[in-house]
């Protein structure tokens, strides 16, 4: 269905974290939209929000929820399994956050400054990918335009509200304890269905989500797949380790790249200086580069100290910083609905 006017939207989990962005959001950009629906689980239903300056009533999600709805943005969480579809069946076209139909051969698997050309091939869902998978291709992209990237290895710095608020709580309440000199006992990381809990305050911990029988994590897994389905482009050796950091906000990777040809690295400066949605911050002399408190609640990924390998030709080392509650989640997903808006296509 193709329409001038400006869509109904809907939006499930309104009441999380990266629900309360959309709506951050949506008043930010002026996004268009004719009605808003609110949907949250029982729990939530009832609560008031203002958005755009009117109060909406939050309702509890129900499959009969999506009736009348154009766009259907899902903040993610395994309930995407159960209504995406109902919503598609009742006319909606749901951007989903969650990992559910992300390596569906049927979903598209799209961030808009790469791919959007996929978005049209969608079957009612369209799938936001993994937040650590989102903030290293929007710096990667502009390298691979000059000269296809043969291998990435990536470690990732990843903030505890990655976690959700359990995630942030348990950082906040460690530091306390630990200033007070009091015992605290984790109960959240790396994953809180996980038999054994580790403290993030003053620590590190090399695990994000469960271990795979080839003993990297589900996480880590997750970036490999997604970077060849949303590249097109199988062929991509790619090593990840996922790690979780006592960081609350924004997400940050340090990511080595061998490409086909040898690229200059002021050649890849330019090229991320002109790529949307990307900002060069690379200044070694002033002791400028990416870190988290300055990317926090900003739109763009931050990419510096972008510099030739010291043992391969053809390698790149550089080092990138991201909001992945906007960019990394809310951000990407309300980009593919104003794009399916600007070309008319819901």
């Amino acid at each position: 269905m193709t329409t001038s006017r400006n869509p109904n939207i809907a939006i499930l989990g309104a009441t999380g974290a990266v629900g309360q962005e959309f709506i951050r959001l949506i008043e930010e950009r002026n996004f268009p939209f004719h009605q808003l629906k609110l949907l949250a689980s029982a729990r939530s239903a009832g609560k008031k929000l203002m958005v755009c300056g009117k109060e909406y009533t939050v309702e509890e999600a129900r499959p009969e929820s999506f009736e009348g709805i154009d766009i259907a943005l899902f903040a993610g969480g395994s309930i995407s399994k159960v209504l995406a579809p109902e919503a598609v069946k009742r006319g909606a076209v749901v951007i989903d956050n969650s990992s559910s139909f992300r390596m569906d051969p049927l979903v598209p698997l799209v961030v808009p400054e790469i791919n959007p050309e996929d978005i049209a091939w969608h079957h009612g869902i369209i799938a936001n990918p993994n937040c650590s998978t989102i903030i290293m291709l929007m710096a990667l992209k502009p390298i691979y335009d000059i000269s296809r990237i043969k291998r990435i290895i990536v470690s990732t710095y990843q903030a505890v509200s990655g976690a959700g608020k359990d995630g942030i709580d348990e950082l906040l309440n460690e530091c306390e304890a630990y200033s007070q000199g009091k015992e605290y006992t984790p109960k959240i990381l790396p994953s809180a269905s996980l038999p054994k809990h580790y403290p993030i305050a003053f620590n590190v911990i090399p695990q994000i989500d469960v271990f795979r029988d080839n003993d990297y994590t589900k996480e880590e897994m997750k970036m490999v797949n997604e970077t060849h389905k949303i590249f097109h482009d199988d062929s991509i050796a790619i090593t990840p380790t996922a790690v979780r950091v006592p960081v609350l906000r924004s997400h940050a990777e340090s990511i080595y790249i061998e490409t086909e040809e040898v690229i200059p690295v002021d050649s890849i400066k330019k090229a991320v200086s002109a790529f949307p949605g990307t900002c060069l911050v690379d200044n070694p002399a002033e002791m400028e580069y990416p870190m988290p408190l300055d990317t926090s609640n900003k739109n763009d990924v931050a990419v510096g100290r972008i510099r030739r390998d010291l043992t391969v030709e053809n390698g790149i080392n550089l080092w990138v910083s991201g909001d992945q509650i906007r960019k990394g989640a809310a951000l990407n997903a309300l980009q593919i609905a104003e794009y399916m808006i600007s070309n008319s296509m819901f």
